[in-house]
């Protein structure tokens, strides 16, 4: 994130923003920033790709499915904009330790363990890395001394659009994301490589929502695609995962997707027409 505020610093806070009296490094000056780069990011990210998906890729027809809420989409985006700003706060404190050093991210490829190959390696692992994170994460919201107060909220919308993606409590939505920021602390990692993957999970994360069930036949029961997370909110017990069905299949919560079997929320409007 330090190039990230370095950019911001270098091309508009510093010749625009902040007096030339208050030092680039200065901590409160640091956190300011970090804040306010981070929710212009997320919102950035949520709106921009989840409106793109909602009207390219998510199929509108289920709309009309009997478990779509009324006014759903503009309930699912006013709960994501409430959410996000309070999310940033625990997430802008990791953000800064990273800013400080205290990370084991690195500048140059040269820095990398393993050069190029490293890079590549790091960027597997951290997918590894963070589904599993996520995996027992996500399980443990569901336990019943935490699901009616921080994870039940995203379980309103039972046919999720891409902009129920980020419409999490906010507890919930910052443990979710956990495994993505601890990860830099306990390996390395390049800067780049680092922003590239925090872009990526929040497309994947706007993506599982997004209605578009298709999967190449061959990975359909590894990768962990809309398809899935749909029976997740659809029937609440089953895959937990955010890449990958591994941890649901060593977990004992892996699920077909019903998508797949012919009995998913397409072919349950089919049926409703021919009647």
């Amino acid at each position: 994130m330090d190039l990230v505020l370095d950019v911001a610093d270098r091309h508009i806070l510093t010749p625009y923003v902040y007096p030339a009296s208050w030092p680039e490094g200065e901590p409160s000056r640091q956190l300011l920033s970090l804040f306010v780069i981070t929710n212009l990011g997320a919102l950035t990210l949520y709106l921009l790709f989840g409106t793109l998906s909602y009207y390219f890729i998510f199929d509108h027809e289920l709309k009309k499915h009997p478990q779509f809420l009324e006014n759903q989409v503009h309930r699912e985006i006013v709960y994501a904009l409430r959410s996000l700003p309070w999310i940033s706060v625990p997430t802008v404190a990791l953000f800064f330790a990273e800013v400080r050093g205290y990370s084991k991210l690195y500048d140059n490829i040269e820095d990398s363990p393993y050069g190029w190959l490293g890079v590549f390696l790091s960027m597997l692992s951290f997918l590894f890395f963070t589904d599993m994170g996520i995996y027992w994460i996500h399980r443990a919201l569901h336990h019943k001394l935490l699901y009616k107060r921080f994870h039940k909220p995203h379980h309103l919308w039972k046919i999720a659009t891409p902009f129920a993606s980020h419409a999490f409590h906010p507890v919930d939505g910052f443990m979710q994301s956990l495994p993505y920021h601890v990860y830099p602390f306990l390996f390395p990692l390049h800067k780049v490589t680092y922003l590239g993957l925090y872009i990526f999970v929040n497309v994947w994360t706007i993506s599982i929502h997004d209605g578009d069930y298709r999967v190449p036949r061959l990975l359909q029961h590894v990768i962990n695609g809309s398809a899935h997370h749909t029976d997740h909110h659809l029937y609440f017990d089953y895959n937990y995962g955010q890449y990958f069905t591994l941890w649901d299949k060593i977990g004992g919560s892996y699920k077909s997707p019903t998508a797949f079997e012919g009995k998913g929320p397409h072919d349950y409007l089919r049926k409703l027409r021919e009647k």
